[in-house]
């Protein structure tokens, strides 16, 4: 049934610890939780630069995307946290790189901390896909 979720885990191990699912697909719409810079044991990656933290972010969104057969143009909502927005500002460039076509809605947001202290940036999105 085209209404039944479809859930994906990217890291399963990584996400039952911490207890979500990467992402999520309800008919043409999905859900994909916030990526941060992790390895495949969920230790973070490039600590302390917040540019390679969001490339490495939209690389895991990017196979999440390229698993239910999406693009980034398929992108209608992102949203960006980070605990540095300054820092955020002067790399957030990169996106014309990934949204060739359109940006999607969202929100950026500065925030005092995420799931480990060592994250600078987490990137959530939704996503469209009509059959």
């Amino acid at each position: 049934m085209a209404d039944t979720p479809e859930y994906f885990q990217l890291r399963p191990e990584v996400e039952k610890a911490y207890g979500y699912t990467h992402a999520v697909k309800i008919g043409d719409y999905i859900r994909i939780s916030g990526a941060v810079s992790m390895d495949a044991e969920g230790a973070p990656t490039a600590v302390g630069d917040l540019e390679q933290q969001m490339k490495n972010a939209y690389a895991d969104l990017d196979a999440v995307l390229r698993h239910y057969g999406c693009t980034f143009d398929d992108v209608i909502v992102e949203n960006v946290f980070t605990t540095n927005m300054v820092k955020f500002l002067e790399v957030a460039s990169y996106r014309n790189t990934i949204y060739t076509r359109h940006f999607p809605t969202g929100a950026w947001l500065e925030v005092k901390g995420l799931a480990l202290p060592e994250f600078m940036i987490e990137i959530e999105m939704e996503a469209y896909r009509s059959r």
